[in-house]
């Protein structure tokens, strides 16, 4: 896989059914500010609640979609590996030109049985196909370690890329020290992603990117100025985009009846919260993902406020593409309304 700036997308929806033009909007939106691929229904495009009629329908739509613009990554993880493998088919044959395997989730199979009951399979059946372990513990309480990562490359080519979700860099280059140079490591943190490529015993060679889906222009341009080692103005860039990776996990301390709870926002709840107020298709989450709070909508539009009155230039292509005024939006308060619940 090349090295750049890859969007895990929003799936939007209107009302429950998926918006397919917005879609198809979301994608040009991306390919026009450079990326070098878009990822369907990964997490952040709420691959739990989509039925695989709906995940179908939206990698076969993006891979179509992509196809000569910028490459097409499909999500295809499960904690079943004759699903997974239904999947992985279905992309093939909808034209993807990889596909990206989370470890199995909540079922909890060791690290030499991710690698021969999952991962192996898998790339045995398709060997023309990029196959991309996801490994994010933190979500699925599983784990594919290096050295089995290093064991499927050696006889699986095609497994040669990794989105690393870990937040250990020791564990990233315990990766890169097992894989070898040839590997792919790609950051699936935003906020790590300038140490990822900078440290020379990762070198990481991009990310698979949340909030690319507000600010595409400006996570490619860091992820290219990383590659071609201009460091200072690279930095300068991640500090300003800073805050906007503090919309994956938003925490608030709420007031309930029995007394303070802390209440975690996860991905895409608020990004896709920033989207219905900056004015582009993006829809609302779908259950068990609701709405913010108070407190953590407060949160989202104060990052937002803040990256716009430092750094307009940051929103300046999605103000252009959706024709929206950031400003406005961000200080309208009845754009706000039914973002929030009204209470604990």
């Amino acid at each position: 896989m090349n090295s750049g700036c890859y969007t895990a997308m929003v799936t939007p929806f209107d009302g429950v059914a998926i918006d397919e033009s917005g879609l198809t909007r979301l994608a040009d939106f991306q390919i026009q500010n450079g990326v070098a691929g878009i990822l369907a229904v990964g997490t952040t495009g709420e691959s739990p609640t989509l039925a695989w009629e709906e995940h179908h329908r939206v990698v076969q739509i993006l891979s179509r979609h992509a196809k000569g613009k910028c490459l097409c990554i499909a999500g295809a993880g499960s904690n079943n590996t004759k699903e997974a493998l239904s999947a992985v088919r279905h992309a093939a044959e909808a034209g993807a030109d990889a596909v990206l395997l989370v470890d199995p989730y909540y079922n909890g199979p060791s690290s030499m049985e991710i690698r021969k009951e999952y991962l192996t399979p898998v790339a045995k059946a398709f060997p023309d196909l990029s196959i991309i372990p996801y490994v994010i513990p933190g979500r699925t309480g599983a784990q594919l370690l290096p050295e089995d990562l290093a064991l499927i490359f050696k006889n699986h080519p095609n497994v040669n890329t990794v989105k690393e979700a870990t937040g250990n860099l020791d564990n990233m280059r315990r990766t890169r020290q097992c894989c070898g140079p040839e590997f792919n490591i790609f950051s699936g943190d935003d906020g790590m992603t300038v140490e990822m490529m900078t440290d020379p015993e990762i070198a990481a060679a991009g990310v698979i990117s949340v909030i690319s889906n507000i600010v595409p222009k400006a996570m490619s341009d860091l992820v290219r100025l990383l590659a071609n080692k201009e460091t200072d103005q690279a930095k300068a860039l991640a500090d300003a985009l800073e805050p906007l990776f503090g919309l994956v996990t938003v925490k608030t301390v709420e007031k309930s009846p029995y007394g303070d709870v802390m209440c975690r926002a996860r991905n895409p709840l608020a990004l896709k919260t920033l989207m219905q107020l900056l004015g582009v298709p993006s829809g609302s989450c779908r259950p068990p993902l609701g709405k913010m709070s108070r407190a953590g909508l407060d949160v989202v539009v104060q990052i937002a406020k803040t990256v716009q009155s430092k750094n307009p230039e940051i929103f300046a292509p999605l103000a252009a593409f959706f024709n929206v005024d950031i400003d406005a939006r961000l200080y309208d308060k009845r754009l706000m309304e039914g973002l929030a619940y009204p209470g604990y």
